[in-house]
C-alpha cells in the first residue's frame, strides 16, 4: 500500500503502471454510471483511501473503498490475517480497522484538490462502528454517509462481515430496513446516489428473498454478492487445518461456487431486475465468465489479486473480451444471467 500510495501521488509513475497493468476497454453502463470495465477492486483493501488514483493504473474499472466506520477504531487484535495458500485462499479477522468517516471524507478531498482522482467509479463500503449498539446502527451508517457522500459514486452497505460481533443480525429485513431508511432520508438532490447492500454467502434463500424484498421500497441500486464465509472447506492438510481454526471470513477458491449461486438465485428472484456485483473466488476468465452467465453485471477481486498479482484486472477483462467475441455478443450486458433462465 505504501507504494501505491507513492504511484497514486506521481503522475509519471502512473503512467508507468498503467503502461504495465491497465486494461483494455469493455465499458458497463449501471446505476447510472459509467465503468471502463466491469472488474473491480473488492472493499477491504484500501481502507484509509491511501491509494485511491493507483487502482485505475492497475486496470481496475471501478473501485470500492473501505469499510469505513463513523469512529476510528483499530480493529481485532494482530495476528488476524492468514493465508491458506495450497488452497488459494484468505482467512481475515481484521474488523472494521480504519481511521473513521471524517478522516477518510479528508484523504479523498485532498486527491480531488491536487487533481489525481481516477478515472473510473470509486465506491465507498460502510460499516457499524464496534461500539455502537446494534439498535442505533442506523445513525451510525448515516453519519458515515453524510460525510463521505460529496466525494464518491456509490456507497455499499456492509451488514455482512463476520469480524464485528452482532453484525449479522442487522441483515434481518427490519433492521435492514431502518438502516436503508435512515441513509435515504439523506440521499436527496437531482442525482441520488446509488447505495447496494453486500450480502453474506452463509444466507439462506429466504433471507436473501427478504432482501430483495427491500430493493423496491428503499431504491436498493444493487446487491453485493457476497461478503466473506464462515464455514470452512473439509481438508486432511495439517497446515490447512491450522489456518481454517482461526475465527474469520473465508474469501478465494473456496469461496467461488457458494457466491455464484447466490449470484444465481438473486438473479433468478429477481428476474434479473435487481443489478448485482459478483465478488468471491474469481481468479481469471473462467471464474469471471462464470459469475456474469450467473446474473452478476459487475465483478470485483481481492484474493484473486493477491495470488495473481498486479496484472489480475488485466488479464479477467482481456478473458472476458475474448469470450465475448467468441459468443457473439458485442456488449458484456448481452452476456448477464444467460447461464439459467428464470
Amino acid at each position: 500500500m505504501r507504494a501505491l500510495g507513492m504511484v497514486s501521488r506521481s503522475a509519471l509513475l502512473g503512467k508507468l503502471t498503467r503502461s504495465l497493468y491497465g486494461a483494455p476497454s469493455l465499458p458497463v453502463e449501471l446505476f447510472g454510471l459509467k465503468f471502463p470495465n466491469p472488474v473491480g477492486l473488492a472493499a477491504g483493501l484500501d481502507k484509509l483511501g491511501a491509494a485511491v488514483p493507483a487502482w485505475a493504473s492497475l486496470g481496475f474499472g471501478f473501485s470500492e473503498l473501505g469499510c469505513v466506520t463513523a469512529l476510528a477504531q483499530p480493529g481485532n487484535p494482530s495476528p488476524r490475517l492468514f493465508r491458506a495458500i495450497a488452497d488459494e485462499a484468505i482467512v481475515n479477522a481484521m474488523g472494521f480497522n480504519n481511521d473513521g468517516a471524517a478522516a477518510m471524507a479528508e484523504a479523498l478531498a485532498g486527491w480531488k484538490r491536487r487533481g489525481l482522482w481516477p478515472d473510473h467509479p470509486v465506491g465507498m463500503n460502510l460499516g457499524k462502528s464496534k461500539i455502537t449498539p446494534l439498535e442505533i446502527a442506523a445513525g451510525d451508517y448515516a453519519e458515515s454517509f453524510r460525510l463521505l457522500r460529496p466525494y464518491v459514486d456509490f456507497f455499499v452497505v456492509n451488514v455482512s462481515s463476520p469480524n464485528t460481533p452482532d453484525l449479522r443480525r442487522l441483515q434481518d429485513k427490519a433492521a435492514l430496513d431502518q438502516i436503508l431508511a435512515a441513509l435515504q432520508e439523506s440521499n436527496t438532490g437531482s442525482r441520488p446516489a446509488p447505495i447496494l447492500v453486500k450480502v453474506a454467502p452463509d444466507l439462506s434463500f429466504e433471507a436473501l428473498d427478504e432482501i430483495l424484498q427491500l430493493a423496491g421500497p428503499r431504491r436498493l441500486a444493487g446487491i453485493v454478492a457476497t461478503n466473506t464465509t464462515i464455514t470452512r472447506p473439509q481438508t486432511t492438510d495439517a497446515f490447512l487445518q491450522g489456518v481454517y481454526a482461526h475465527s474469520g471470513g473465508l474469501s478465494g477458491r473456496p469461496l467461488r461456487q457458494r457466491s455464484t449461486e447466490v449470484i444465481r438465485h438473486l438473479y433468478t428472484q429477481s428476474a434479473g431486475a435487481v443489478p448485482i456485483i459478483g465478488v468471491g473466488g474469481i481468479f481469471d476468465a473462467a471464474d469471471a465468465w462464470e459469475k456474469i452467465t450467473a446474473g452478476a453485471s459487475l465483478l470485483q477481486i481481492y484474493t484473486g489479486m493477491i495470488y495473481r498479482g498486479p496484472g489480475a484486472a488485466r488479464e479477467i477483462v482481456c478473458g472476458l473480451k475474448t469470450r465475448l467475441a467468441e459468443a457473439g455478443f458485442t456488449r458484456l450486458s448481452q452476456a448477464v444471467g444467460i447461464g439459467h433462465k428464470y
